[in-house]
């Protein structure tokens, strides 16, 4: 078992936006149609914000601690034991940013600042620590046969013991969707170095938000008949998405982490479009539109306002997610 928690400016006419997105969904069935599946690689560099500022530099130092782990890893890992809250605590009495039980600390836990502490609700220790103590796993087991990345995260899940006993990742059930759901999730936080491949639910995504134009917001709406089939713009996401057969998270800034990250220049129809106050931060987004192609969204703006077409270039863009099934599953239920 794990020694860690287990975890707006211009609206463009009606009549003519919807003739555009349905090209546009024509389009992106084309193209789905048209590129295989997967996600482009690149797991030395982090995405932009995927990360917040204060602990970026530390992950990418500290994700190239050894050849098992990578930044996007290490973040991953972190994001899924405590959403990167340093004071997070759980009931099993996981601490920290790493969320390291009290026994696993006093053996593993590094001074990672030299300051002459280790301090395990400082993300200064916490974070090289979990980087150290993933290390010294794949050493325990760098003579299994099988993948390194993969034999670390099952030695951390199932203990170094059963990956070498097994030959690799043993055959629990809970350890093999916790190296898949850690690996999935690392591809959010990398800084993609190849095209992202689109999204095939993208067009069911796009068909769903546009039936909704004109529908007022409500802050908190979901869409429910008892809130009058209203949403805002996170709920919007969810249920397009989930017309799809995608579930995402309820709030944004978990939405933002539920596939790669394709530039400004690479966008596609169905890609989520982020913003935020804080454009170093992806913990700090605080909305969510549906990109529909020529710089506009389909999104619920505001109380007051109702689901529209909006520009997407505006000073407090943050970026975009092109949502994956496995993405979506990867995402921790709460944190």
């Amino acid at each position: 078992m794990t020694v860690r928690k287990a975890w707006i400016v211009a609206t463009v006419a009606i009549g003519v936006g919807i003739s555009f997105v349905m090209l546009l969904v024509v389009g992106v069935y084309m193209v789905a149609g048209n590129l295989a599946n997967g996600i482009g690689g690149g797991a030395v560099g982090l995405a932009k914000g995927a990360v917040p500022a204060a602990y970026q530099p530390l992950v990418q130092k500290w994700g190239n601690l050894c050849g098992a782990i990578n930044p996007a890893l290490l973040a991953a890992q972190l994001y899924q034991e405590s959403g990167f809250n340093p004071n997070a605590k759980s009931p099993a009495k996981a601490e920290g940013i790493a969320q390291f039980i009290p026994g696993t600390w006093a053996t593993h836990g590094v001074d990672g600042d030299g300051d002459g502490d280790r301090d395990v609700w400082d993300p200064n220790d916490a974070i090289p620590s979990a980087a150290s103590y993933d290390c010294q796993l794949a050493s325990y087991v760098k003579n299994a046969p099988g993948n390194v990345t993969e034999n670390m995260l099952a030695a951390y899940n199932a203990g170094a013991y059963a990956v070498i006993k097994y030959k690799g990742v043993p055959p629990y059930k809970e350890t093999q969707n916790y190296v898949k759901t850690i690996t999935t999730l690392s591809k959010s936080f990398a800084a993609p170095v190849t095209r992202v491949d689109p999204s095939k639910q993208a067009a069911t995504a796009i068909t769903y938000a546009q039936k909704k134009l004109g529908t007022p917001y409500l802050w908190g709406g979901t869409g429910t008949a008892d809130q009058g089939g209203r949403f805002d713009c996170s709920g919007l996401t969810q249920a397009s998405y989930e017309s799809a057969g995608i579930t995402l998270p309820r709030v944004a800034n978990d939405q933002y982490n539920a596939g790669a990250h394709p530039k400004r220049s690479e966008l596609l129809p169905g890609d989520l479009v982020f913003f935020s106050d804080d454009l170093t931060n992806s913990r700090a987004i605080r909305h969510v539109g549906i990109y529909v192609g020529g710089g506009y969204m389909i999104d619920a703006p505001r109380t007051g306002a109702v689901i529209r077409f909006d520009p997407i270039d505006t000073p407090d863009y943050f970026g975009a997610t092109r949502v994956t099934e496995d993405g979506a599953k990867a995402l921790p239920t709460s944190i």
